[in-house]
């Protein structure tokens, strides 16, 4: 009846790896991760066969590129900062500001807007248009 190597090796101080000093460091295994890739003898299979790369291999992840955004409120908050720096004007009483020329794509929808803003951007939120209309101005999209 065949044994199992656990019980066989049960009370022996190596387990069968030899004497105490033979697998202890990481010497034993030729060193550790990818050292001596171009000297040890093992690793002459990535050599001759083209093997992995240097580097991550498997799956990644390729996010979405990220989109510049504001928030309405912020926007609010900012309006006379833009009216003194000739980015925004004011036409009557809405002050109208170009997105693109803050450096914005998106609009988004938090904060409060107690101004009355015609602003043009690339894209805005639903919350955004609600808010920026509900004052009595415009959300053009371009």
């Amino acid at each position: 009846m065949p044994t199992n190597k656990r019980s066989k090796y049960r009370g022996s101080r190596t387990c069968g790896g030899g004497t105490h000093k033979n697998r202890r460091g990481a010497g034993n295994r030729g060193g550790r991760g990818r050292a001596g890739i171009n000297a040890h003898h093992f690793v002459k299979w990535y050599v001759e066969m083209g093997g992995p790369v240097f580097g991550k291999d498997g799956f990644f992840h390729n996010p979405a590129t990220s989109v510049s955004a504001m928030d309405v409120g912020i926007i609010d908050q900012i309006v006379p900062s833009l009216l003194a720096q000739g980015i925004a004007k004011q036409e009557g009483d809405a002050v109208a500001i170009n997105a693109a020329d803050i450096g914005i794509e998106k609009v988004l929808g938090s904060g409060r807007v107690i101004r009355k803003l015609n602003i043009s951007a690339a894209a805005f939120s639903a919350q955004a248009k609600a808010k920026i209309e509900k004052t009595g101005g415009k959300a053009q999209v371009i």
